[in-house]
């Protein structure tokens, strides 16, 4: 029997795999979500916009699950795209991709990235995660926002952790929604260098991805005037 109770949830999926795409829609809709689909980046960019311009706000997704390696656009680019937009930069991201090294889900997480799972996956593992992501953050409000909304759970951060001076003002960048290019380009340096920092103050927090940083940086009072 179909489960509905995921109160209509709306999910992006881009893939250009179309048995893929068939296989995960099912496993998704069977679930109670509803999911839209694109076969490339630009295509997705398009169904965003549209969903923006209606008067409808279930229009824009709940979570996007993007292909990293896609032919047109891939997903560093869309990410890079949807970061720099406040209509869209608070919407979680997942990558599939078939690449399995460290370094490769490091760069994908730091680049903005909720979460990142290699292909090939189990569907019931994908819909997991995506079950865990939205029941434990909802909705985020606006990266621009200091102020915590009340219907989203705190993230924990176990102790009193300590930012160098240029980690804090980083992660105060980060916060705002700017994506690392962004960011090396302000300070100076290479984008690589701001990945580094990125990661890092994921490994002194706990912390799993860029969203929760940037949750744990407002509720922490850490975006000072830079």
């Amino acid at each position: 029997m179909k489960e509905t109770n995921k109160d209509n949830k709306q999910l992006l999926l881009i893939d250009d795999d179309p048995n893929l795409i068939l296989l995960v829609k099912d496993y998704l809709e069977f679930r109670g979500y509803r999911v839209t689909t694109a076969e490339n980046g630009p295509e997705a960019l398009e169904i965003l916009e549209r969903g923006a311009n209606t008067a409808k706000a279930s229009e824009i997704p709940d979570m996007i699950i993007y292909d990293l390696m896609m032919p047109e656009m891939d997903g560093y680019a869309f990410l890079e795209k949807i970061r720099q937009d406040s209509r869209f930069s608070c919407i979680p991201v997942i990558f599939l991709s078939p690449e399995g090294q460290s370094q490769d889900k490091i760069t994908g997480v730091t680049a903005g990235a909720d979460f990142y799972m290699v292909n090939p996956f189990e569907p019931e593992e994908l819909v997991a995660r995506v079950e865990s992501f939205l029941k434990q953050a909802g909705r985020l409000p606006k990266r621009t926002s200091r102020h915590h909304s009340s219907d989203v759970t705190p993230v924990q951060v176990q102790g009193n952790v300590e930012l160098t001076p240029t980690e804090l003002k980083v992660v105060q960048l980060v916060a705002q929604g700017l994506a690392n290019r962004e960011i090396a380009a302000k300070f100076n340096v290479s984008q690589r260098t701001i990945e580094s920092h990125v990661s890092n103050m994921l490994h002194k927090t706990g912390l799993h991805n860029r969203t929760e940083l940037s949750q744990w940086a407002i509720e922490s009072n850490k975006l000072l005037t830079i």
